[in-house]
């Protein structure tokens, strides 16, 4: 299995979000699907077929986070060092034709929320950074069209 790459604050709200799935929304849930069973008629008890739905939804998402826990590898991104691009690294860049600055974090694939500054590793421009350095001209290629970035500084935070 190949192993899942996550900050340690990802790996902590992933397991955070797994303790509120087990200890609180999978109990209302059981509640809700007592109560509605209680009413009646199964075949026609929307109440019933709701809950039983956001069961599906509820286990499901257990089973995704477990499966992800399992298989994450955690990096210590304050371990690390250096003005190379990698995985946890905060990258200052400047868009070399509007001369905008930005700052991203490169995080796991689960941690990524652009509006905060978490890039996924995944995502085009993290890919284009990933092994350049300070200094270093990037061209990334997105379904916009293409963009070319400097990389002001490299940071492990």
């Amino acid at each position: 299995m190949q192993r899942i790459p996550m900050t340690a604050g990802g790996f902590s709200r992933l397991q955070e979000e797994l303790k509120h799935l087990k200890t609180v929304e999978r109990i209302a849930v059981i509640k809700a699907i007592s109560e509605a069973r209680a009413l009646g008629d199964l075949s026609e008890n929307a109440e019933y077929h709701a809950a039983r739905e956001r069961q599906g939804f509820i286990e499901g998402r257990i089973a995704e986070l477990e499966a992800k826990l399992s298989l994450a590898e955690v990096i210590d991104v304050a371990k690390l060092k250096g003005d190379i691009v990698r995985f946890g690294a905060s990258v200052k860049l400047i868009d070399e034709e509007t001369e905008e600055e930005s700052i991203y974090q490169i995080v796991g694939v689960d941690e990524s929320d652009i509006k905060k500054g978490f890039l996924s590793i995944s995502a085009p421009l993290a890919r284009s950074l990933i092994g350049k350095k300070t200094g270093d001209s990037v061209e990334v290629h997105t379904p916009g069209g293409s963009k070319t970035y400097e990389i002001i500084s490299v940071e492990f935070v």
